[in-house]
């Protein structure tokens, strides 16, 4: 009897090999590697399947579309860059603001102009992303975090402009620095 640690043992059998076996059949006049050329072929009897309407082939692409929410999911990624660039924008924007100590009025209107511009610096910087990085490189993108940065980029620019139009910001400034 078999050792029973090794159960596979006892299941093995010798098979001998056999000639014709795993060897596909040869046709007659058939060669490997050398096509038959001036031979008639028979006619094609069967129909060529019919193509049916693809609603992305004008695009060129062959991937389904994918929904919105895929999207606005990948928008989310990268977003704490945004919101961080947007509160240092949003802090000094309020410094320069209470130190005109006039009506908050037309800085309010500034500042909401100011994030207008850094929401279409952030489709822009999408929309030169899908250009260059989908079509050209033919990558995928996963997230938004290149354009969250230059988005943050730009709100953090805001933020040192604000600081700057502000006087004692800036004395204190040249203070600091010996300037």
């Amino acid at each position: 009897m078999a050792d029973q640690t090794q159960p596979w043992a006892e299941r093995t059998v010798e098979v001998p090999p056999q000639p014709g076996v795993g060897v596909p059949p040869q046709r007659d006049g058939f060669r490997r590697g050398v096509a038959s050329v001036g031979q008639r072929r028979t006619p094609r009897t069967e129909q060529f399947p019919a193509v049916g309407h693809d609603e992305h082939a004008w695009s060129g692409s062959e991937t389904p579309r994918r929904p919105m929410s895929w999207y606005v999911a990948q928008w989310r990624v990268g977003r704490e860059w945004s919101v961080a660039g947007a509160l240092f924008a949003f802090v000094c924007w309020g410094i320069w603001a209470i130190s005109g100590r006039g009506n908050l009025g037309a800085p309010l209107l500034t500042f909401v102009l100011s994030l207008l511009v850094a929401v279409g610096l952030f489709f822009l910087a999408r929309l030169l992303g899908q250009v260059i990085w989908e079509r050209q490189l033919g990558r995928i993108r996963r997230s938004a975090r290149g354009a969250h940065l230059v988005t943050a980029l730009f709100l953090v620019g805001v933020g040192v402009a604000y600081l700057q139009q502000t006087s004692w910001v800036v004395r204190f400034w040249n203070f600091v620095t010996g300037g």
